[in-house]
């Protein structure tokens, strides 16, 4: 993995509210290009709503937000097929194949057949891939949607806990596609904070949408990380 000193993500005081409820508050961080950043906190921390914001799904209310040389929302447009998402949500259609729902991802970015057949091999999925995604047991749903993350060979990857419903075997199959080796710059969401701390470059922990931490990947105080939690 190259790390380059080009931020990939800017961001100086940004601020989203739900109503009244602030769930981002002035939260400012720079990440190089190629690099890791580990996102911690207790549930309702707000990221979840962080890698929304990055991923162009949610607009910030203030503050300023530059991914991959763009502001946002402004310039929306022109990095969304430069991201890739995995969110809590798989983002297939449970009715179509997940050879269908990939091949229609590929449709959309432009990218040819044969990528979406080698990344279904690539994961285990390929004798499955005929099935509708409802089949599907959550563990194979979760490794069609790394494929539809990374179809597109994306320069940013936006993870919310990649390691949901997969078991040993199958993490190490999507490991190349979005670990540290894929040489992407990412943003992980992780309730393992022992697992962040080992693939991060950066550790951001938050707290009611507040940055209280921030820590080298694996030099994170083992006080403040309690703390982060209590």
């Amino acid at each position: 993995m190259t790390v380059s000193a080009t931020p990939a993500i800017e961001l100086a005081g940004l601020t989203r509210t739900y109503g009244e409820r602030l769930a981002l508050d002035g939260v400012s961080l720079a990440l190089p290009a190629g690099a890791t950043l580990a996102l911690l906190g207790p549930n309702g921390a707000g990221k979840s709503t962080l890698l929304r914001v990055l991923a162009t799904l949610l607009r910030p209310h203030a503050g300023r937000v530059r991914v991959l040389g763009r502001d946002l929302p402004r310039d929306g447009w022109a990095v969304r097929g430069r991201i890739g998402l995995l969110a809590h949500d798989p983002l297939l259609y449970r009715d179509l194949t997940a050879r269908e729902n990939l091949r229609f991802h590929a449709q959309l970015h432009r990218v040819a057949p044969g990528r979406v057949d080698a990344l279904l091999d690539a994961v285990g999925m390929a004798p499955r891939a005929d099935e509708p995604v409802r089949t599907l047991s959550r563990g194979m749903v979760q490794r069609v949607a790394v494929c539809r993350a990374v179809l597109h060979d994306p320069e940013l990857l936006l993870l919310d806990e990649p390691g949901s419903h997969l078991d040993p075997a199958a993490a190490a199959l999507v490991e190349p596609l979005i670990g540290r080796a894929s040489g992407r710059t990412r943003v992980v969401v992780r309730h393992d904070p022992a697992g962040a701390l080992a693939e991060a470059d950066l550790v951001l922990g938050l707290r009611g949408g507040r940055v209280v931490l921030t820590a080298a990947g694996g030099r994170l105080d083992p006080a403040a990380l309690a703390a982060l939690y209590e």
